[in-house]
C-alpha cells in the first residue's frame, strides 16, 4: 500500500516498548539497590543494564505473539492494556525461568522482578498513550491519514461513510465514493460508474479501496481488484452475506485446491472447553460468596407481597435447546407467566402493548413491576440467580441474550445465533440494551458468535461491571 502509516506506527511501538521495559527494570534496580539496606547479590549497574539490553527483546517477541503491534489490538485501548499486562507478566516469568536455569544471577534481589513488572506495565501504558496522542495531533495536520475510495450501492456503503466521518479519530479520509446513491454532505469525488472511477484512479491519491458488496458480475470484481493492485492500493471487501464475517473464515487446502471455510462460530475446540471451565469456576465462586446477599433479596421479595422469590421462564440456548432461566421475580404475582399483551389487557390498559413493543420491549414506569422489582431491574440484581444456570451449563457467563422462543420466530439467522450457548451478559447488554432496537441487538449478538475470543469475553465482563455499577442500560 502507498501509505505505510500502520507499519511506521508499529515500529514506533516496538521502540517505545523496548525503552519502557528497559527503563522499568533499571528503575526497579535503583529502588532495590539504592533505597534499601537489605543485603543483595552483587551485580554492577553496568552488567545489569547490558544484560537487559539483550533480554528486553524477549518481551517484544511476546508482545508480537499477542498481537500488540497489530492494528486490531492497538486501536482498542482496553484490549491493548489487558494484553500489555499479560505480555509483561509472561516476559517477566520467562526471565525468572531463565535465571533458574542458568548459574549466573540476573536480579540482585528477588523483589526486583515484581517491581519491574509493575513499573513496566505502568510505563508501557504511559508510553503507548503518549504515542496515541502524538498520532492524533499529526492527523490534525493531515499526516498519517489513509485516503479511501468506497465502492457500493447498498446501506453498508452509507454506514461506512458515516462511520469514517472523523478522520482524526479513525485515521481514514473518504476521498472518493463510487455509488448510485446520493451522499448530500459528501464533498469528495462522487462517481456513478465503476469504470469511470477506475479510469480516474491513477489521478487520485487513493491508498485503499473498500468494496462494500461484491457484484454479481465477477468480471467487474476482478477489474476493481486489478486496478487496486496496479495502483498499489490496499483492497478490502465486506462480505455481502451477514452470516459471513471474516473471523469465521479460514483458507485451507481441499483436494489440492485453496478453499475458504466458513465456520458458524470461532468458539470451537480448546476455546470452548476453556470457556466452560471458566464458567464453572466463576459461577461456583460467585454463588458461594453472594449466597447471603441472594438469600436477603429472596426474603425481601417474599415479605413484600408473599409470593415466590424465584421466577422461571423458558428461553432458547445453543442448538435451539429450551432451558428454564432463573431470575428474581420483579413482576406482580397476577402478571407472572403471561405475555405483556395479556398482562396489559388484564389490567385494562391494552394501549400500553403497542408502546411497550415500540420502545424496545420497555416501559419507563411499567405497571406490572413491583417496587422491589424496579430496584432489582435498575441494578440488574434480578439476573443473579442465573449463576445457577451458568454452573449447570444451561448458559454461559458471556454470550447472546437468552430469548423466549417467540422472539426469534422468523429471524433469518436464528440457527447461527444459537450455535453457541446464550449468556448472562453480552455485547447487546453493554451497548445500551434499552436504547437500541431488537434487530441491532441481534446483530451485536451475531457479531459475538462469529468473532468470539477470550479477550472479547474479558472486555464484555469488564464493561458489564461498569454498566452495573453506573446502572446504565438496565430495564
Amino acid at each position: 500500500m502507498k501509505n505505510s502509516t500502520s507499519t511506521t506506527y508499529a515500529l514506533l511501538l516496538v521502540i517505545g516498548d523496548f525503552l519502557a521495559i528497559l527503563g522499568a527494570f533499571v528503575i526497579a534496580y535503583v529502588i532495590r539497590v539504592s533505597l534499601s539496606t537489605a543485603p543483595f547479590v552483587a551485580i554492577t549497574a553496568r552488567d545489569y543494564i547490558e544484560l537487559f539490553l539483550v533480554l528486553s527483546p524477549v518481551w517484544i517477541l511476546v508482545f508480537a505473539f499477542l498481537g500488540l503491534y497489530s492494528r486490531d489490538t492497538y486501536e482498542w485501548r482496553w484490549r491493548e492494556y489487558s494484553r500489555l499486562f499479560v505480555g509483561a507478566l509472561i516476559g517477566t516469568m520467562a526471565i525468572i525461568t531463565y535465571e533458574f536455569a542458568t548459574t549466573e544471577p540476573i536480579f540482585p534481589a528477588r523483589i526486583i522482578p515484581v517491581y519491574g513488572l509493575l513499573i513496566a506495565f505502568l510505563l508501557l501504558v504511559v508510553e503507548r498513550s503518549i504515542l496515541r496522542q502524538i498520532r492524533l495531533v499529526l492527523r490534525r495536520y493531515g499526516w498519517g491519514i489513509i485516503n479511501t475510495m468506497i465502492i457500493g450501492n447498498g446501506s453498508q456503503a452509507k454506514e461506512l461513510v458515516k462511520s469514517l466521518k472523523s478522520e482524526v479519530n479513525t485515521g481514514y479520509r473518504v476521498v472518493s465514493i463510487v455509488s448510485e446513491l446520493e451522499f448530500r454532505k459528501f464533498k469528495g469525488l462522487h462517481f456513478r460508474s465503476i469504470d469511470t472511477a477506475l479510469a480516474e484512479l491513477p489521478k487520485i491519491d487513493v491508498h485503499m479501496i473498500v468494496l462494500t458488496e461484491l457484484s454479481t458480475d465477477s468480471a467487474q470484481n476482478a477489474r476493481v481488484l486489478a486496478a487496486a493492485q496496479e495502483n498499489h492500493c490496499a483492497f478490502r471487501y465486506i462480505p455481502s452475506q451477514e452470516g459471513m464475517i471474516s473471523n469465521s473464515m479460514e483458507v485451507e487446502l481441499f483436494q489440492g485446491m485453496p478453499i475458504v471455510a466458513v465456520h458458524q462460530t470461532a468458539l470451537t475446540g480448546w476455546g470452548k472447553l476453556a470457556k466452560r471451565v471458566a464458567d464453572i469456576i466463576f459461577s461456583g465462586l460467585a454463588f458461594v460468596v453472594l449466597s447471603p446477599f441472594l438469600l436477603f433479596i429472596a426474603m425481601l421479595i417474599k415479605f413484600s407481597d408473599g409470593g415466590r422469590a424465584i421466577f422461571k421462564q423458558p428461553r432458547l440456548t445453543r442448538f435451539e435447546g429450551t432451558i428454564n432461566i432463573y431470575k428474581f421475580r420483579t413482576m406482580k404475582l397476577e402478571y407472572c407467566g403471561i405475555t405483556p399483551e395479556e398482562a396489559f389487557e388484564k389490567m385494562g390498559k391494552p394501549e400500553l402493548s403497542a408502546k411497550y413493543r415500540k420502545n424496545g420491549d420497555h416501559l419507563k414506569n411499567d405497571p406490572r413491576v413491583t417496587k422491589v422489582g424496579k430496584f432489582l431491574r435498575s441494578s440488574s440484581l434480578d439476573e443473579l440467580p442465573q449463576l445457577v444456570n451458568i454452573f449447570k451449563g444451561d448458559i454461559s457467563l458471556v454470550g447472546p441474550r437468552a430469548l423466549v422462543p417467540v422472539e426469534l420466530e422468523g429471524y433469518a439467522y436464528k440457527s447461527l445465533l444459537l450455535s453457541v450457548k446464550s449468556g448472562l451478559t453480552g455485547l447487546a447488554q453493554i451497548s445500551g440494551r434499552k436504547d437500541i432496537p431488537f434487530e441491532e441487538r441481534r446483530k451485536l449478538d451475531l457479531y459475538y458468535v462469529q468473532n468470539w475470543s477470550f479477550w472479547l469475553d474479558m472486555k464484555i465482563i469488564y464493561r458489564t461491571f461498569i454498566e452495573v455499577v453506573l446502572r446504565n442500560g438496565a430495564k
